[in-house]
């Protein structure tokens, strides 16, 4: 079956258009013929660069220099065995190869895992439209738009793929992006004679740009790689994969671990080659294949494939807790975020507004029923049935309410939900409660037009013909109360209107702030009628927002979520403090920021902030933690106010005009249900359930992450500090403990090269991994903020780091002494013997030292059964080994003994020391910390 298109479709009428595509311009697509146009036509995405194959990406693991070395080294050591024949098998060389291989499986299983993970994020963020099909509005991913869908796009909204509109209100697109122009292009719906090029087809709206202005409908005509950006898909360059600043500085320390370690390897070669009697080229080899495999274990290179699996895994942890982070290094970021501004509505708040009074000329109404249920009494304040004045203005003011909204009251399942503003929709459900009849309505009063709302003017207003009076049209307004009341000129008393006086206007505005004053969010209603010729004007614009009617104020609610507050609590004992930024009326904020603890009440508006120099509003800001009828722009300044005084500030956001504070912010979040395309677009995170605490949520995970990053650091040099020092002394120090030569010209040293790379494949990978997965701690939002300019590992840290490397190379020496003549401890074992003590006992100590790395400051033995992970990797790690000392072919290959139970019991007990000194040292910085604190207070 042949797919419908429209060719050239800016040369037609939408009508035409809507034909060759063969889609109904109410009802859409059917849901069956969306499916089977995207399995013929495919993806709405755009051809990404080709991935390296699975191979590819596998023998990459064996690029490293080192590596490289290693695998030389293993030739020409199974070349010597051919000559020598001294074994029944080349174990030495077969040894390296097989650790080697295992090396590079677990780096592409990591590198895998890490993708995949990444992979999941993109999804978790991927790009959603508004379509209509089978008649019902609906919400998709982008990649599932297919040609001949009927496209809903307004103000915010990044364009998923080539349409013709088939209806446009005042809509304005940018199309920088793909025309270079930089002002906005007006579009309109009539059809373009003869050619023109892309930047002039007003009535055509293309994959990339953005809505800046208005709304419209559009019918889908190219996707995927046949819409116009996808035609110069070609020439894009790839974009490149994201390096965190925390990645960056990990890069930057192994690549001075592995200059440092190449330098003692180097050094402990010209050591042992001059110190040492040794001859022969198989000898001098040997040495050469140790000081490899050193550099090669002690060089963390599985570093930043951990790095980015741990932070990809915590950021999908983060995602289950409804934030979906869109730039890594936000991650880094939240552990410093000390100041957390968030709007009122919908984050601190339910969202779910209910109108619970409307004030008109002649009394107030108060209606029942909380949510979007059209259900509820509707009476006067005072309880009485409302007489015949005040219900011709109820009336009047819900039937503007009704119509001037874009909201959508639907029912599925039991359950009334509104498709749009939710403040809409709490005017719509009053409508209804009211017994207003939405068909009615529609029928009587066609639309023809509007003027959007926008975050300057407040205001939204829409104009109507009346089918009952065929010689007027009429404007219905609504919006904030002051920008509506300051607009008319007239109030609606019972069935007439009647001039506003001053004193009239100065009651209004007293029994808003009333209203407001019971954390009432209030709108003001206004109409205005026109002559019946008005309807033939083309451009309606905010000029026909004068003169209007005054019909009442509809007082509204939306609740503060019950966690909120709980939330607040949290950040607070954080160190976080919360701030309030909202457009509502000042007094409702106050009232919800006292509720939830946000603040005792006092509150700066937008208008005051307008007043105040850089200055004045820099020491405003550190006091103060509520700003009301504030518009973007001053959000802007409040950001740079506080970065100024040295905060680090999460600030969110949901309109166009709050991506210049959200890319300003050390970390935006936009709102993932109300927020526009743009703002998601300038946003580091997107919430994805609109709630203040999934911030608080994400700013625990994004602590926790950065730790368990600092866990596996510490455990992974550390113990590779241990390997280094156990081999660098071994040497140096071999007469004093014992560790002579049996022969002229033989080289003995604490460890054999296969021993060492065996160390770094057991212990480095899985318990390293695992470390990076614990759970979230409940000390992690008991600490301060983590200062901006601190380094990822501090000196305090490098000095636990040494320190543990010293105590577990100290235990490994001392327990080959005590294994062997001579020395500082007698001992009666064979070298084969006291290599396999001091390889058990190196082992051990790191894996011991997996505890020590769970915190530099709290006890090991705290949480110790939390993480069933680390226990599952030590549990590996210690089968592995013991596989290679009981296994004869092993046994052979890393030329072990096998060691009785007194023996693995004086291993641990030596191993442990690495635990109980590291306690020690802990509880006497916990009690030094204790001493400071005390002094201080009673200082």
């Amino acid at each position: 079956m042949s797919q419908p298109v429209a060719s050239e479709p800016h040369r037609q009428s939408a009508e035409q258009v809507l034909a060759s595509l063969q889609t109904d311009a109410h009802a859409g697509l059917s849901g069956q013929e969306a499916a089977r146009r995207l399995q013929e036509l495919g993806a709405n995405t755009l051809t990404e660069q080709a991935q390296p194959s699975a191979w590819r990406k596998f023998l990459a693991q064996f690029t490293d220099v080192l590596v490289v070395l290693l695998l030389v080294a293993a030739l020409i050591s199974a070349g010597l065995w051919l000559v020598e024949r001294d074994s029944a098998l080349p174990f030495e060389a077969l040894a390296i190869f097989a650790i080697v291989l295992l090396n590079a499986i677990m780096g592409y299983l990591q590198e895998a895992r890490a993708e995949r993970a990444v992979a999941a994020l993109q999804k978790l963020s991927a790009a959603q439209a508004t379509v209509i099909r089978d008649g019902v509005r609906q919400r998709i991913p982008a990649a599932e738009i297919v040609p001949g869908d009927l496209l809903l796009v307004e103000e915010g909204d990044t364009i998923a793929a080539d349409a013709r509109l088939i209806e446009s209100i005042s809509l304005q697109m940018a199309e920088a992006a793909l025309t270079g122009e930089s002002q906005p292009a007006s579009k309109s719906v009539a059809p373009i004679p003869g050619e023109a090029p892309v930047g002039d087809r007003h009535n055509m709206i293309f994959s990339g740009t953005t809505v800046t202005y208005g709304r419209g409908r559009a019918v889908v005509t190219a996707t995927g790689m046949r819409t116009q950006i996808g035609r110069i898909a070609g020439m894009l360059e790839s974009v490149p994969s994201e390096t965190t600043p925390l990645q960056q500085e990990l890069d930057r320390v192994g690549r001075l671990l592995g200059t440092i370690v190449v330098a003692i390897a180097v050094v402990m070669i010209a050591t042992i080659l001059m110190v040492e009697d040794v001859r022969g080229f198989s000898a001098v080899f040997d040495v050469l294949i140790l000081g490899v495999a050193l550099a090669v274990a002690a060089v963390p290179e599985g570093l930043p494939a951990i790095v980015t699996a741990v932070l990809s895994l915590g950021v999908q942890r983060m995602a289950r807790r409804h934030a979906i982070v869109r730039h890594l290094a936000a991650v880094e970021t939240l552990g410093s975020a000390n100041v957390i501004a968030s709007d009122k509505t919908g984050t601190l708040t339910r969202n779910e507004m209910t109108v619970r009074i409307l004030a008109t000329a002649s009394g107030r109404v108060v209606f029942g029923g909380t949510g979007y249920g059209p259900q509820g009494e509707v009476s006067r304040e005072d309880g009485a049935a409302l007489d015949e004045d005040l219900r011709a203005e109820l009336l009047r003011a819900l039937t503007v309410a009704d119509r001037a909204s874009n909201a959508v009251l639907v029912e599925q399942d039991g359950r009334w939900t509104v498709q749009g503003d939710p403040t809409e929709g709490a005017l719509i459900v009053a409508a209804r409660k009211a017994g207003l009849d939405p068909a009615t309505l529609g029928a009587r009063f066609r639309r023809i037009g509007e003027v959007p709302f926008s975050s300057e003017r407040k205001l939204m207003s829409t104009v109507h013909l009346d089918a009952e009076t065929s010689d007027r049209c009429l404007v219905l307004t609504k919006g904030a109360p002051d920008r509506v009341l300051a607009r008319c000129s007239h109030e609606w008393v019972g069935q007439q209107a009647q001039a506003l006086t001053a004193a009239r206007r100065e009651q209004i505005a007293a029994v808003n702030d009333a209203l407001a004053g019971q954390a009432l969010r209030t709108l003001g209603l206004a109409f205005r009628a026109l002559p019946g010729d008005a309807a033939a004007s083309e451009v309606f614009d905010e000029g026909l927002e004068q003169d209007l009617v005054f019909l009442g104020l509809a007082g509204m609610i939306d609740p503060p979520r019950a966690e909120a507050r709980q939330a607040i609590g949290k950040a607070k004992a954080a160190g976080i403090r919360p701030i309030m930024i909202t457009g509502d009326h000042p007094v409702t904020a106050a009232v919800i920021a006292v509720e939830l603890g946000v603040s005792d009440g006092r509150v700066v508006t937008g208008a005051e902030i307008e007043a105040m120099s850089d200055q004045a509003l820099d020491a405003v800001v550190p006091a103060v933690s509520v700003f009301a009828r504030v518009d973007p722009a001053h959000k802007l300044r409040i950001v740079k106010a506080l970065q100024r005084s040295g905060m680090t500030v999460a600030m969110t956001g949901d309109g166009v005009n709050d991506a210049p504070a959200l890319k300003t912010a050390d970390i935006g979040i936009a709102m993932g249900i109300t927020g526009t395309d743009v703002s998601k677009q300038a946003a580091d995170i997107v919430l994805a359930d609109d709630n203040f605490a999934s911030i608080v949520a994400a700013v625990e995970e994004g602590r926790a992450i950065y730790a368990n990053i600092r866990k596996f650091l510490r455990y992974l040099l550390s113990s590779n500090i241990g390997e280094v020092m156990v081999m660098f002394f071994g040497v140096l120090l071999a007469g004093s403990i014992g560790l002579a030569s049996p022969g002229e010209g033989e080289l003995v040293l604490p460890l054999l090269a296969t021993q060492i790379l065996w160390i770094n494949l057991v212990t480095d990978g899985a318990p390293a991994l695992a470390l990076g997965v614990e759970p979230a701690g409940l000390g992690v939002m008991g600490e301060p903020p983590r200062p901006r300019s601190e380094r990822v590992i501090t000196p305090a840290m490098w000095a636990g780091i040494v320190s543990v490397g010293v105590v577990m190379a100290a235990a490994t020496l001392l327990m080959l002494d005590a294994c062997l003549p001579g020395g500082l401890i007698e001992g009666r074992g064979t070298i084969g013997y006291a290599q396999t003590m001091a390889f058990t006992t190196l082992t051990m100590a790191q894996l011991f030292n997996v505890f020590n790395a769970r915190s530099d400051r709290a006890s090991a033995f705290g949480g110790l059964l939390a993480n069933r992970w680390l226990w599952a990797a030590v549990a590996l790690s210690l089968l592995l080994h013991a596989a290679v000392i009981y296994l004869p072919p092993l046994q052979q290959a890393f030329s072990t003994t096998a060691l009785s139970a007194a023996d693995w019991a004086a291993c641990a007990a030596a191993a442990s020391s690495v635990l109980w000194l590291r306690e020690l040292d802990k509880l006497a910085g916990r009690l030094l910390r204790r001493m400071r604190r005390k002094a201080a207070a009673s200082g």
